[in-house]
């Protein structure tokens, strides 16, 4: 046979071989030999259950021998090859009986591993439904769509609204307002000014603009985003299986002992012995066994495993890269607080931009509108809105011209909004102005806040094993840096583009094992480059989950920790069962070889092995008494109380830091009328609300979280709070007495009340990360 025939069958046989079919079907065809050569030999009929026997054995000898070519290809010699020899042997030493046996271990364990390896096709679907196809092109005749490939450099298009960039190019209005999220993950538009480039696959969410075109499609930002994800795709290595890695010793191991068995004893039933209970049925079963109980574990917690690789590599990683945007942030902005001009309270601010911005689809609107909802605040009717993008909105509200959005004074700005712009640099936020009959009131500021499950997520991960934790992202170097510094991270990559992501995972892969965990279409290639790629399934890009070996289904960070917690466990219980496995096997392997152990009995032997490590490999099903603890239904209703009851008591805290910047502006009637209104507040919502928390939260947590000792330190904040509302209603006591607030009591009622401000929000957070996020 000459050599492209050979390679022709060999491939013919090994793609009959892969068929999804053969492994159920040849389990069945085993296990029902070994019953029918069961009942024969019961019924006295010997030479039928040799038959019966025999032929089992004989239907696993092609697909046990096409998996070894199949590995052989790749340059692996696994653990089938052993098998291919026992069952040959027993064939040829007439042992029916323990060749059966061997062949149903072998049709189960490969059953077995096939239900774990179902590994999805890193097609990147998404990114390609997402591009565009045609163009809106301006010439002198008017507008024409025409086929994205006819772009070229230097044509005028035209973007309509909630359309994408269909290339590079630079902005030919005087604005556009971009959400850019699909690139960068960042949640905040973008606006880009006359002259301003814009890159494709970038979505207009505000009017009509003009782009002049600097590249073509192929030479575009999106273009290349699917072809680095594609050649990501095409350098992840394949897995290893951890059977074949044992294999690698204890197949010379086992061909040795028989061949020494054979030549000093002259028998070659005793090789065959050998070989019969050195078939590794412990690799072959119980590593499967394992690695699937981790997998459908994983699977009850909202983590989806492509394959039984995933969780192996998963299980032994040591470096964990994160997204910013929607991975360790919420992904969406939200109201970080409401700061206002002089005479105005924070909660009519929010309430009147809220009003008007009912009618907006701007995503900053839409935080406002549902914070002043969780308040609730009651809204009015607006009239007359209309909306400029990248101005903002404007329209009548309570008979009173309303505008939201931008302020561009044009006069030097009063010193509380100069106030607004400085704290909105130092927390990263943006501004929403609010203007009123044309003068500003205040503003609200809104950031994409960290999840509240990240903090204890990481911690989490780094006890599981994970030694160097990074974040990527595309937003600004100094709010990364801050979220950095919050959560303890080894390093922070700020700036980055999908290829920039992607370099960073290769450098370090050449490490350790490394996973990447992302959300947007902007992640895919950084996914797909990652030894794993874990991608936030529930809101995030389709083709983030398309490259990803690991989804996570629910909108939960945590479940990340859990899946490492869940795959380092597993893998170590495979590990286990397979070595503690082998080393009776070699036990038996000695005794056969000294013709103390014939084929029949070996193989029952082998039998009694297999059961004992897949018992022991059946505990990746139970759960980790050490992983996330589990709520009684009376704390998790607890829980989702107080979390609730945090967002209607915002503007409580905004009262309190009100109180102590009117100090700072005009120590009197006003200031002291501002702090009766924010004591008033938290003796009627805010300290029922930690009195109810300290007996009522607590105690049903205690037990989940190891005893009242875990609460100590939060039963601590709720004394201070306590301690600094009763001096800050001293201090109203002696300005009662006095007729107004004394300038000896300025600076300690100032303190007490930003004192408490920073109690109050710090004692939120940690109540937020530490117990809120244990609730689904």
């Amino acid at each position: 046979m000459n050599r492209s025939a050979f390679i022709t069958r060999l491939r013919s046989l090994t793609g009959t071989v892969a068929s999804p079919r053969l492994e159920p079907a040849l389990l069945a065809v085993t296990a029902s030999a070994l019953t029918a050569g069961g009942a024969a030999w019961l019924a006295g009929d010997a030479g039928l259950a040799d038959l019966l026997w025999g032929l089992g054995t004989l239907a696993a000898v092609p697909p046990a021998m096409g998996w070894v070519v199949t590995a052989l290809r790749h340059g692996r010699t696994g653990v089938d090859l052993i098998a291919v020899l026992a069952l040959g042997g027993t064939l040829a030493v007439h042992e029916y009986l323990a060749g059966v046996l061997i062949a149903l271990m072998l049709a189960t364990g490969r059953t077995l591993e096939a239900a774990a390896q179902r590994r999805a096709s890193h097609d990147l679907r998404a990114l390609l439904e997402h591009a565009p196809r045609s163009a809106r092109r301006r010439t002198a005749a008017g507008v024409a769509m025409v086929p994205l490939a006819e772009v070229a450099v230097g044509d005028l298009l035209v973007v309509g609204p909630g359309e994408v960039v269909p290339v590079d190019g630079r902005v030919e209005s005087a604005v556009a307002d971009l959400d850019e999220s699909v690139l960068t993950g960042e949640s905040l538009n973008v606006e880009r000014a006359a002259g301003g480039t814009v890159r494709s696959g970038v979505v207009n969410a505000g009017g009509a603009f003009e782009l002049r075109a600097t590249a073509t499609e192929q030479d575009s930002t999106y273009a290349s985003i699917v072809r680095l994800a594609r050649q990501a795709g095409a350098e992840s290595a394949p897995v290893v299986r951890l059977a074949d890695r044992y294999a690698a010793w204890f197949l010379p191991l086992t061909l040795a002992v028989a061949g020494l068995a054979w030549l000093l004893s002259g028998s070659a039933v005793r090789a065959v012995a050998v070989l019969v209970v050195a078939t590794p049925c412990p690799l072959l079963l119980a590593a499967p066994v394992a690695i699937v109980s981790g997998i459908s574990r994983a699977s009850r917690q909202g983590v989806v495993m492509r394959d039984g690789g995933a969780l192996e590599n998963l299980g032994r990683a040591r470096t964990l890269l994160l997204d910013k945007t929607g991975t360790l942030t919420r992904g969406r902005p939200h109201v970080l607080d409401v700061l206002t001009a002089p005479g105005w309270q924070p909660t009519e601010v929010l309430r009147l931009a809220a009003s008007l911005d009912q009618y907006s689809p701007h995503v900053l609107a839409e935080a406002i509108v549902d914070t002043a909802r969780e308040r609730k605040l009651v809204l009015s009717v607006p009239f007359d809105v209309t909306e400029e993008p990248g101005r903002g909105a404007s329209g009548i509200v309570d008979g009173h011209q309303v505008s939201v959005g931008r302020f561009d004074a044009t006069d030097a700005r009063p010193s509380w909004a100069r106030a607004v712009d400085n704290r909105a640099l130092l927390d990263g936020a943006a501004v929403a102005w609010l203007t009123v009959d044309g003068s500003p009131a205040g503003a609200v500021l809104l950031r994409d806040p960290l999840r509240h499950d990240a903090p204890r997520t990481l911690r989490h991960l780094r006890a599981a094993g994970i030694e160097r934790l990074l974040m990527l992202t595309g937003d600004r170097a100094e709010p990364a840096l801050e979220v950095g510094a919050v959560l303890g991270l080894d390093d922070v990559r700020a700036g980055l583009d999908p290829a920039g992501k992607v370099a960073v995972v290769r450098a370090e892969r050449e490490r350790a094992v490394t996973v990447m965990v992302g959300d947007g279409v902007n992640d895919a290639p950084a996914l797909a480059a990652a030894d794993i790629g874990v991608a936030m399934g529930a809101r995030g890009s389709t083709a983030s989950s398309e490259a990803a070996d690991i989804v996570l289904t629910a909108d939960r960070v945590d479940r990340l920790a859990d899946a490492v917690s869940i795959a380092v466990r597993a893998r170590r219980i495979a590990v286990q069962s397979a070595v503690g496995g082998m080393a009776m096997s070699l036990a038996a392997m000695a005794a056969a070889a000294f013709g103390l152990l014939p084929p029949a009995p070996g193989a029952l032997l082998q039998e009694a092995i297999d059961v004992a490590v897949i018992l022991n490999a059946l505990r990746a099903l139970r759960v980790d008494q050490t992983a996330r603890p589990a709520l009684t239904p009376t704390a998790e209703a607890l829980i989702h109380r107080f979390a609730s009851e945090h967002h209607d008591l915002q503007d409580v805290l905004e009262a309190v830091h009100g109180a102590a910047d009117h100090l700072s502006d005009s120590p009197g009637p006003q200031a002291l009328a501002a702090v009766e209104e924010a004591y008033r507040l938290l003796t009627e919502r805010l300290l029922p609300h930690e009195y109810a928390e300290e007996h009522q939260l607590y105690p049903a947590l205690a037990p989940t979280l190891g005893g009242p000792e875990a609460m100590a330190t939060m039963s601590r904040a709720h004394t201070e709070i306590e301690r600094l509302s009763r001096r800050i209603a001293t201090h109203l006591r002696l300005a009662h007495a006095e007729g107004g607030l004394s300038p000896g009591q300025l600076d300690d009622l100032r303190g007490c009340l930003y004192g408490l401000h920073t109690v109050l929000r710090l004692h939120f957070t940690q109540e937020e990360e530490s117990y809120f996020s244990l609730a689904e």
